[in-house]
C-alpha cells in the first residue's frame, strides 16, 4: 500500500512538472540537485532542465556516507556525477553549499562557466521543492525495500538455520542447446542485494555435449580452484541449479579442493517445472526441504536462481549469435581471421557487412 501511495505521488509529480512553472525558464539550461537524509542514508535527486522544459529526474543513493554532512554529499556528488556528463550553465542547489567553491571547480577542471545557486526563488525555488520531494520518496521506497529484503535474508536463515554472520550467497547454472554453445552462469548475493559487478560466465568447452554433470564440475573447479588457495571471497552458501546429482557433483568438488564451512543446496524443479514447486536438496539430508510457496525466504532463492538462469541464457545467446556471425563469414572464400575481425570492427554486425556496397567494403583494412 506504501510503495502504491508513493507510485502514485511520482505520477501526479511528473505531471504538475511538465504543466507548471516555465516562464522564468523558458531560455535556461539547467540542473537541479535536491539532497535528503534518513536513517543514515542519502539520497540526491537531479532534476533536468533544457530550454525551460522538464526532461525528466533520476535519484542517486551515495554509499558509505552515513558520517559524511550533507553538504559534502553534494558536493562531491558534483565532482563525480558531471566527469561524464553534459555540464548545464546553471545548477541549483542546497542552500549549505559552497556555491563559489562548485564555480571554481567547474572552470578549473573544464573551463566552463557554471553559475551555481544555493538560494533559490521563483520558479528555481518550486522545482528545487519538486526535486526535493523526489528524493524524500525515492530514499523511503529504498528503506522500504532494504527493509523487505532484510526479512528474506532473516527467514533465509531460518530455512537452513544459518548463523548471524552468513552474508554471502553464490548461484550455478548451465545454459545450452542440445549440448551446443555451454554457457555456466555464477551471480553473487551479498550484504544484502545482488552484486552485479561480481557475475561471472564461464564458457564450457571440454565436455560430452549435454553433459550437465561435467559441466558443473568445472565450472565449480574453476570458480573456487583460486578461492581454495586463498585469493578471493569464499561464499557462505552455494545454490546449485539442479537435483541431488548436481548436489553430489558440488559436494565432490568443494571436498576435493579442501574448502569447508559452506552450505550446499540443489534448487531441483518441481512438477510440471511450475514455480513455487521447486525441491530443496541439502548435503547430508536424503529428502528435501519442503517450504511453504508465500515463504519469503522462499521468495529470495527463486530471485537468486532466477538471476542465474537469466545470466546464463544472456550468455549462451550471445555466444550463438558470435558463432552464427564467424561462419558466415567464414563461407566467404579469402576472408580469413584478420580480415573477419576488421569487417565486424568496421560494420559492427553481419547484416550492416550484408547491406554494405563494394565501395564501403573496400574502405576496410585488408580488404581490396
Amino acid at each position: 500500500e506504501h510503495a502504491a501511495l508513493y507510485r502514485d505521488r511520482i505520477q501526479s509529480l511528473r505531471q504538475v512538472r511538465t504543466k507548471q512553472f516555465v516562464s522564468d525558464f523558458s531560455a535556461s539550461n539547467a540542473d537541479i540537485i535536491a539532497c535528503v537524509e534518513e536513517a543514515g542514508e542519502y539520497c540526491l535527486n537531479l532534476v533536468m532542465i533544457r530550454a525551460g522544459r522538464h526532461l525528466g529526474d533520476k535519484s542517486f543513493f551515495p554509499k558509505n556516507a552515513a558520517d559524511i554532512e550533507t553538504q559534502d554529499v553534494i558536493e562531491t556528488f558534483v565532482a563525480q556525477y558531471y566527469t561524464n556528463q553534459t555540464i548545464p550553465k546553471l545548477i541549483v542547489t542546497e542552500q549549505h553549499v559552497n556555491q563559489s567553491l562548485l564555480s571554481e571547480f567547474f572552470k578549473l577542471n573544464y573551463d566552463i562557466e557554471v553559475k551555481v545557486i544555493n538560494k533559490a526563488v521563483g520558479d528555481k525555488r518550486v522545482w528545487l521543492t519538486m526535486a526535493q520531494k523526489n528524493a524524500q520518496i525515492a530514499l523511503k521506497q529504498k528503506l522500504m525495500q532494504s527493509e523487505s529484503q532484510e526479512n528474506r535474508v532473516e527467514a533465509l536463515k531460518e530455512i537452513f538455520n544459518l548463523s548471524e554472520s552468513f552474508s554471502r550467497i553464490e548461484c550455478f547454472d548451465i545454459s545450452h542447446t542440445m549440448g551446443e554453445g555451454t554457457v555456466a552462469s555464477c551471480v553473487v548475493f551479498d550484504k544484502g542485494n545482488l552484486q552485479n559487478k561480481e557475475y561471472r560466465r564461464f564458457n564450457i568447452k571440454d565436455i560430452t555435449p549435454g553433459d550437465d554433470y561435467a559441466a558443473m564440475r568445472e565450472v565449480l573447479t574453476r570458480r573456487y580452484k583460486k578461492i581454495a588457495t586463498g585469493e578471493g571471497i569464499k561464499p557462505d552458501l552455494i545454490f546449485i541449479d539442479g537435483g541431488k546429482g548436481q548436489l553430489n557433483i558440488a559436494i565432490e568438488v568443494i571436498q576435493e579442493l579442501g574448502l569447508s564451512d559452506i552450505l550446499l543446496v540443489g534448487i531441483a524443479k518441481g512438477e510440471g517445472r511450475k514455480p513455487g514447486l521447486e525441491q530443496l536438496f541439502v548435503e547430508d539430508k536424503d529428502e528435501p526441504i519442503i517450504v511453504k510457496k508465500d515463504n519469503v525466504g522462499f521468495h529470495l532463492i527463486q530471485q537468486i536462481r532466477d538471476e542465474a538462469h537469466r545470466f546464463a541464457i544472456s550468455g549462451h545467446r550471445a555466444m550463438r549469435a558470435k558463432k552464427r556471425i564467424t561462419s558466415s563469414l567464414e563461407d566467404i572464400e579469402g576472408i580469413g581471421t584478420q580480415k573477419r575481425k576488421n569487417l565486424l570492427v568496421y560494420f559492427g554486425g553481419i547484416e550492416r557487412i550484408k547491406n554494405a556496397s563494394i565501395e564501403e567494403i573496400i574502405m576496410v583494412d585488408g580488404i581490396d
